[in-house]
């Protein structure tokens, strides 16, 4: 279906806008394990699979940030993306808390036969979920409960991103149609191919660990779709994604037109006051907007809140004043963002200037 091949496509776009934020895609080469019985990452004809306590458990984009949060184990991210008409709902949500439950879950042990212990490479796993239409209120309920993060991908700002995704899934899919059936590449074939001319851009290493051993070369008329959304991605024409941590069971996903313009700014201002408004804009959850408290005019980056921490905030009118100062306080009081510059890791931390959240 074409739906299922836009989310495919939107994925690998995802997970290649978030290396900025250190997120590296994992292949079975970066399980360093000699030891089968040890080994958590497994390649398999339909892609990556991570060992869980009671199954493996396919992992189309599974990567892992190259900085360790104090006190933590190194974390490693499952991103699931949805491109359909109707938001995403509780099932979805579900899934992936089962999936990194069980992962997270697995058994451990040092010990086989008569060899010494020694100490073995433990991780965090968490899952988010990228959707162009939002997500339903039990799927948001579940989410924040159980940690999962989701990222609205249906804010004004990506709608460059989208229609990118949207027409090459459009062409992939009608290629697709006129070939005869044997003739027909595998989805992971398809989603390879995107991965490596990504890949290729930035990192020559990464493209040799992520290019399969024997899928045959797409047709031309496959991969020449294909090597355009590569091609707009690196020249920028579309939006920039980061990911900003607050003090909150999610993550939040800064879009902006020239995240450039933040870096400079942030380089300079690691740790800066800012300031947050709603806009007036339309898409399937509220959307805010972050600007420098000290040069508004310095850099603009908007991200979609989890509707229910935006409609405590606007329920109640006459305490609503009360209501931001403890969401301000105690959930968004500073966002962590982190920034991949070269083979180091730099820390920005936005602080809400001390007044009330600006409707």
């Amino acid at each position: 279906m074409e739906s299922v091949l836009r989310g495919y496509l939107l994925e690998e776009v995802v997970a290649w806008l978030l290396r900025s934020s250190g997120y590296e895609l994992l292949a079975e080469a970066d399980d360093k394990e000699t030891n089968p019985v040890h080994r958590v990452l497994e390649k398999r004809h339909n892609g990556l699979a991570v060992r869980g306590r009671g199954a493996w458990h396919q992992a189309d984009a599974l990567g892992e940030f190259r900085y360790v949060p104090p006190f933590s184990l190194p974390v490693r991210l499952f991103a699931e993306a949805k491109f359909t008409g109707r938001n995403v709902g509780l099932p979805t949500v579900r899934n992936g808390h089962g999936i990194v439950h069980d992962v997270n879950e697995n058994v451990v042990t040092s010990l086989y036969g008569s060899a010494p212990s020694r100490p073995r490479p433990r991780y965090r796993y968490n899952y988010a979920i990228f959707s162009t239409a939002g997500f339903s209120r039990d799927a948001q309920e579940y989410a924040l409960a159980h940690q999962i993060s989701l990222v609205d991908l249906s804010m004004p700002d990506f709608a460059g991103l989208r229609n990118l995704v949207s027409v090459a899934a459009r062409r992939v899919h009608a290629v697709l149609d006129a070939l005869p059936p044997k003739q027909r590449p595998q989805a992971y074939a398809i989603r390879s191919h995107l991965r490596q001319r990504l890949l290729a851009l930035v990192d020559d290493h990464a493209y040799m660990r992520h290019s399969p051993d024997s899928q045959p070369r797409l047709p031309s008329a496959l991969a020449e779709p294909l090597d355009e959304v590569a091609g707009q991605l690196s020249s920028r024409q579309t939006a920039g994604l980061v990911l900003a941590f607050p003090s909150a069971p999610f993550v939040l996903g800064l879009a902006s037109e020239n995240l450039r313009a933040f870096v400079d700014y942030a380089r300079r201002n690691p740790t800066h006051t800012v300031h947050l408004r709603r806009l007036p804009q339309g898409a399937s959850h509220p959307v805010w907007q972050v600007r420098p408290a000290d040069e508004p005019g310095a850099y603009a980056m908007t991200f979609s809140l989890p509707e229910q921490v935006d409609s405590w905030i606007r329920a109640q009118e006459e305490t609503v004043n009360d209501r931001a100062r403890w969401i301000k306080r105690n959930v968004l009081s500073t966002m962590t963002v982190y920034w991949l510059d070269g083979e180091h890791a730099l820390t920005f931390q936005l602080r809400y200037a001390p007044e009330e959240l600006r409707r």
